[in-house]
């Protein structure tokens, strides 16, 4: 965030540490705009660090291209839960959601398209996310977290425009 207020607040946050800090909290205080950036950075930082830094090394991140397509597997021929595909769309949920109410301005009204938007976000994130995992070799990539991720995405887009079909209905 303080590189966002060095772009759009250099005469403001360009002198110093101190100035910035200051800079920082008043257009937090100031600017409903900058605190929803702020939430989203922080979701966004969050998700990072749950798909990417919080990750061991693997020597082939190759290994498991389809992933788990389900919420059972398979482990010496005993069947264990596993709550992968539900952490993937429940982690995409709130950033997509985030992302559409932050860019309220520049999203659709129409359902059809805040749903494809979502989605198209949602997957080029999770693609990001998979490419930078296999570049860095940490954790695997595979193609289900990419269509679980997208499916998350497309809920998030959904939740928002019912939010904000309420809001609307309401504020009448």
């Amino acid at each position: 965030m303080f590189f966002y207020l060095y772009a759009y607040k250099a005469q403001d946050a360009g002198k110093g540490w101190k100035n910035a800090i200051v800079t920082w909290y008043k257009e937090f205080k100031k600017s409903i705009y900058f605190r929803k950036l702020f939430l989203l950075a922080f979701v966004a930082s969050m998700i990072l660090f749950r798909t990417l830094l919080n990750r061991t090394l693997w020597m082939n991140p190759l290994s498991n291209v389809m992933g788990g397509w389900g919420i059972w597997k398979m482990v010496n021929g005993e069947q264990k839960l596993t709550t992968e595909c539900i952490e993937n769309v429940i982690m995409m949920i709130p950033f997509t959601s985030i992302v559409m109410w932050t860019f309220r301005e520049k999203v659709c009204k129409n359902w059809k398209k805040i749903l494809w938007q979502s989605g198209m976000i949602s997957f080029v994130f999770s693609i990001v996310i998979e490419m930078l995992q296999l570049l860095l070799r940490l954790g695997t990539f595979q193609l289900s977290d990419i269509f679980y991720n997208t499916v998350g995405g497309v809920v998030g887009g959904f939740i928002y425009y019912a939010v904000m079909k309420t809001r609307r209905m309401f504020s009448r």
